[in-house]
């Protein structure tokens, strides 16, 4: 057995599993629309192609992976429902598809989540643990529930089943705009940006895969250049859905397929925001306007391209606005 046969430590999921997930979940989600906006185009010099996932079920690309997770689940799994960690998004998919499929879902939520969100995984049935905005404590108390239950744990990213329903995303937005010369997503974990280079690699080989972070949760920008994966347990930064770190399946896309990792600032993340809810007339999160603030950043990376962004969800507190108190 040599080193292309030897069976891997860990399952890296590939397009087939992408292309079993779309047809899994179909069902349970929105083909979500790409939009265009000639502002945007002469702001950057770049062609940008955005893929709304802010429309999508449950406001956020994560149902994707969410229910590709739980409706893969045999009946005897299924009925010890499902569990996981999330800062809000995953945990809201996690409730929203458990919920179609009739099972439980307790999710363990940092207490500095927005209340929006915890408001949401409780409206599709989901039960919140809240604990202390580090990794070490979610992963903790996510450690009991999943013993004292023997519920499934799906991971918010570092699970086969979710990268793949993930990679579900950019299947569509391939198969509407046809090849792109970049698709930039927003990167904590890097579920997103893992199913992107799935898809990607398979269907467009040559399409660049930049990640965007904020500047005060840069683990993936200095892992990327490290060569390693490093861990930053709680970063403070607007974007609340970037603050995890990568694990090793995430590691494994972000190291074989991305071309770059690009930082924005705070405000710079706000203003990308603020730009896209005013002159998009869509309502975005800010964790997704981290693409649209790294693409204005470096302009001349991305002039005279044909560009994919992914607007990842529209979960916001419109009580806190951002810009309300600047």
């Amino acid at each position: 057995m040599n080193a292309h046969t030897k069976k891997p430590e860990m399952y890296i999921p590939t397009y087939d599993d992408v292309l079993t997930a779309h047809e899994r979940i179909k069902p349970y989600i929105h083909r979500t629309p790409v939009l265009t906006s000639t502002f945007m185009n002469e702001l950057t010099g770049a062609d940008l192609y955005f893929k709304c996932e802010n429309f999508q079920k449950a406001g956020a690309f994560k149902v994707r992976g969410a229910s590709n997770a739980v409706f893969s689940l045999t009946e005897e799994q299924a009925e010890k429902g499902v569990a996981s960690h999330s800062s809000g998004n995953h945990a809201l998919s996690l409730s929203y598809a458990a919920g179609r499929r009739g099972i439980s879902a307790t999710v363990v939520m940092p207490k500095t989540a927005p209340d929006a969100k915890k408001a949401a995984v409780r409206g599709y049935g989901g039960t919140v643990l809240e604990c202390e905005p580090s990794t070490a404590a979610r992963e903790a108390m996510l450690e009991e529930v999943v013993a004292n239950t023997g519920a499934d744990f799906v991971h918010p990213y570092n699970d086969h089943r979710v990268i793949a329903g993930q990679g579900t995303c950019s299947k569509e937005l391939h198969e509407e705009v046809g090849p792109l010369d970049a698709v930039v997503a927003p990167i904590g974990g890097g579920g997103m940006i893992s199913g992107t280079c799935l898809t990607m690699s398979a269907v467009s080989p040559e399409t660049r895969i930049y990640a965007a972070e904020p500047e005060q949760a840069d683990d993936v920008y200095r892992s990327f250049h490290a060569g390693h994966i490093i861990e930053d347990d709680a970063p403070q930064t607007i974007a609340d859905g970037l603050k995890v770190s990568m694990r090793p399946r995430t590691w494994h896309f972000v190291s074989n397929y991305v071309t770059d990792v690009l930082l924005a600032t705070e405000q710079e993340i706000i203003d990308a925001m603020y730009l896209t809810w005013q002159r998009m007339k869509i309502i975005i999160e800010p964790s997704c306007a981290v693409p649209l603030a790294t693409i204005i950043k470096n302009k001349e990376v991305f002039a005279g391209k044909r560009v994919g962004v992914v607007l990842t969800g529209g979960n916001v507190d419109l009580k806190k606005l951002p810009w309300m108190n600047a």
